[in-house]
């Protein structure tokens, strides 16, 4: 998969209302009984009735209004969040608005997403959905993906470009918890292994919350990721992970109160302190360092070079 690479967006005050908007419907359209019945529909997860209601036009003009109890939504959305695909697949053939908004200001994609529908997630994003959300709501779906433990819809969101070091959208005051956010912490904090290893693959920063300048600005001196896998006594793997991808194993202070000094994970930090990493190690930092993006795998796969270089590069045995 090639294409763009998403950047998150700051949202200004003017976009707040964007945010009202998406809580009003017109007048003309609170009642309307062509709108209920293709909610019906796509809850009943019938997929021809829908394709024919939509080639009438006095049904086709409702595919983008919002209606539902709960989370108003589209009628994509609703499919996206229970999971019918042929609905899903039929409402986009006949033009829905693939990115359409709910009155939280979640995408059909982050909905799929928070639900675990990996199918739909595909689907969505073949349609060009975008892979980071909405920039109106606070989370992302990498976020929610890496937070969940959903190994194979982080890899789709990845694949299509989403922001591998994305934070959630939090106001300045929340200094704190910006430096304890990010996907590599979420999937740490959570135990889920296969995310964190698939985010450092497609270059996330090990380092994420030591490099912003502007959190710095207000945090001096957070947390490294790397000193909270030591205090918290997360597995051996994870402080291996990031060490192999490039950790600065000098910046955790190491305060030994807080952290076992006879576990795994403090021998190894303190034996890659004073064993310099191969030439080989850091010539695949390197070259992972030329690459930085999420396609990154991808341009991997096509450097002109041997396969067992590829694999190497790659972290595959």
């Amino acid at each position: 998969m090639r294409g763009v690479v998403f950047q998150p967006t700051e949202m200004s005050l003017m976009d707040i209302t964007k945010i009202f908007s998406l809580l009003q419907q017109p007048d003309e359209e609170d009642n309307a009984t062509e709108k209920q019945e293709l909610s019906q529909i796509v809850c009943n997860n019938n997929a021809g009735t829908l394709d024919q209601l939509l080639h009438q036009q006095r049904y086709k003009r409702y595919i983008n209004s919002r209606s539902g109890w709960g989370v108003p939504g589209t009628p994509l959305r609703l499919a996206a969040s229970q999971g019918h695909l042929s609905c899903l697949k039929v409402l986009l053939a006949h033009g829905a608005e693939v990115d359409s908004l709910d009155v939280k200001a979640q995408t059909p994609l982050f909905t799929a997403v928070i639900h675990g529908h990996l199918d739909c997630v595909r689907v969505l994003l073949e349609a060009g959905a975008s892979p980071g959300g909405s920039i109106y709501n606070n989370s992302s779906p990498v976020l929610t993906a890496a937070k969940d433990g959903a190994s194979e819809i982080l890899k789709e969101l990845l694949c299509h470009g989403a922001e591998v070091n994305v934070k959630a959208r939090i106001p300045d005051w929340a200094s704190n918890i910006a430096s304890c956010s990010g996907p590599l912490y979420l999937s740490a904090v959570y135990g889920h292994l296969e995310c964190f290893r698939l985010l450092l693959l497609y270059g996330a920063d090990p380092d994420y919350n030591c490099t912003d300048r502007q959190l710095l600005s207000r945090i001096p001196k957070p947390r490294t990721l790397l000193e909270f896998c030591l205090q918290h006594n997360c597995s051996l793997e994870y402080i291996q992970l990031l060490v192999d991808f490039g950790a600065n194993v000098y910046l955790p202070s190491l305060p030994l109160e807080k952290t076992d000094p006879d576990g795994e994970g403090v021998a190894l930090l303190m034996r890659e302190r004073t064993h310099p990493k191969s030439l080989m190690s850091q010539a695949r930092l390197a070259v992972r360092k030329a690459l930085q993006c999420s396609f990154q795998v991808n341009l991997i796969d096509q450097l002109d070079i041997p396969p067992v270089l590829i694999n190497y590069l790659k972290h595959q045995s």
